[in-house]
């Protein structure tokens, strides 16, 4: 099958993985992660992308996120088929499935997930958007450039609130995958950690789902299959995500 994959630049370094060991071929285009934290803007460009892809020429359309802020709410097939995986957001790509997501996220909700991906979307360059909150890096402007720009009083506000968010947390994990352990992001991460006072921990990711729908194994438990004329609603169940009528209103 010949497969174009349209997914989020924190995914690189898996799906390339997964893909050379896939017996499909693929034309692959990775977009800005800052389209997570602006999911209107994010739907906008994913459904031009999605319009001016040729007919007929691509097996299907693999989409490359989940549930992901609400982002694909909305979402159109046109003349194409797209294959979404029921995710709720790209960790559930790592994690290996929603089932292996939501036991872990039961057992510590208060854990921020890092990848190599995570750590390393800022140096690829591309269109970048502004962004709500900044665990993956810690290199949000400083403070001194904030007083700089906006004053003394404001910056003071600013600077509470882009690390308010940090309070929901008390652990850091990072997922580790044999092929990418050379990089040796965990130091990065144990350190973030560290800073903000989280426990640290380490565990093995999975690529079971990602290479599912790469080689095309769609079953409608973990997959769902957009057909043209149908558009993605999100369904507030354990399927993640649902089809809705094409002329149904989005729900935001």
């Amino acid at each position: 099958m010949f497969l174009k994959v349209i997914a989020c630049e924190v995914t690189f370094r898996e799906i390339c993985h997964c893909a050379a060991r896939s017996l499909n071929c693929f034309d692959l285009e990775f977009v800005s992660q800052g389209y997570h934290d602006n999911p209107d803007t994010g739907l906008t460009r994913l459904q031009e992308m999605i319009d001016a892809v040729e007919p007929g020429r691509y097996d299907g359309i693999l989409l490359g996120y989940g549930l992901c802020n609400n982002m694909l709410n909305g979402l159109a097939a046109r003349h194409t088929t797209l294959i979404i995986p029921r995710a709720h957001d790209c960790i559930t790509f790592f994690l290996g499935s929603k089932e292996r997501y939501q036991e872990l996220f039961s057992q510590d909700p208060g854990t921020y997930y890092y990848t190599a991906g995570w750590l390393e979307y800022r140096n690829r360059g591309g269109e970048r958007l502004q962004r709500r909150q900044g665990a993956e890096t810690g290199e949000d402007a400083s403070y001194a450039e904030m007083v700089a720009r906006y004053g003394e009083d404001n910056a003071r506000y600013l600077a509470e609130f882009m690390n308010s968010w940090t309070q929901h947390y008390s652990r850091g994990v990072f997922i580790d995958f044999d092929f990418s352990s050379h990089l040796d992001h965990r130091h990065h991460v144990a350190a973030l950690c560290r800073e903000r006072g989280w426990e640290y921990q380490e565990i093995q990711g999975d690529l079971a789902l990602l290479q599912s729908w790469l080689d095309a194994r769609w079953d409608d438990e973990h997959f769902l299959r957009v057909q043209p004329g149908e558009t993605v609603r999100p369904s507030h169940d354990r399927g993640i995500l649902q089809i809705a009528p094409a002329d149904a209103p989005a729900d935001r």
